[in-house]
């Protein structure tokens, strides 16, 4: 089949501003809750896209481990390639789509580092093998082989045993949001979009055109 001719009508729901809240963060944690309700696959997966010095931009999924009215939380290796482009440039976007639900929120931002004590928190409450490879990956650099990941994670597990400290170089981010975007599918290819951008009085919510 054609790719060019895969359609899809979008009937499940609408999305309207009488119906939707006033405040993004409601919004977003209405619909992720319904996703989870719903046991979408990985209702926590999100897009993160970052841009290079270079203006360079670049995609990847992780995962979303918090959120409240200070932003999106997650957590990575801070020497990674979305580290080091973050770290040039701390701006970024979010996007989590869930096909069954049809429906998709962007997120866009600055963004900054928790705080020591949050990643620390966060990264004991994690499993051993999880903080293990912690230390095991130097994520995103060229390796080569596998072989090179399995030794470093038998090091440091004999070095750790069970209470392997957080790596330096591992911790969280959190997008601080300046803008939010809710699409909810319809059909004809008319679908509901609503954004939300800061105002005077808290967020302003408008009606884009789909």
């Amino acid at each position: 089949m054609n790719i060019a001719d895969l359609r899809k009508s979008y009937e499940k729901a609408e999305l309207n501003e009488n119906a939707s809240h006033a405040d993004p963060l409601k919004q977003f944690e209405q619909w992720l809750q319904e996703a989870m309700a719903a046991e979408v696959p990985e209702p926590n997966a999100m897009t993160l896209a970052t841009v290079s010095s270079q203006l360079r931009p670049s995609t990847r999924v992780v995962l979303i481990k918090g959120c409240d009215e200070r932003g999106i939380v997650w957590y990575t290796n801070y020497e990674s390639q979305k580290g080091q482009e973050l770290a040039g440039n701390p701006f970024a976007a979010l996007q989590f789509h869930w096909v069954e639900l049809e429906r998709v929120v962007r997120i866009e931002g600055r963004v900054e580092k928790v705080s020591t004590e949050e990643s620390d928190a966060y990264f004991h409450s994690r499993p051993l093998d999880s903080r293990i490879g912690a230390w095991a990956s130097p994520q995103s650099q060229v390796i080569d082989g596998r072989t090179v990941l399995v030794t470093n994670a038998a090091k440091y597990a004999a070095q750790f045993m069970l209470q392997p400290p957080r790596p330096p170089h591992w911790g969280g981010f959190r997008l601080v949001p300046d803008r939010w975007e809710f699409w909810q599918g319809r059909k004809s290819r008319l679908h509901d979009r609503l954004r939300y951008t800061p105002d005077a009085s808290g967020w302003l919510r408008e009606r884009l055109a789909p």
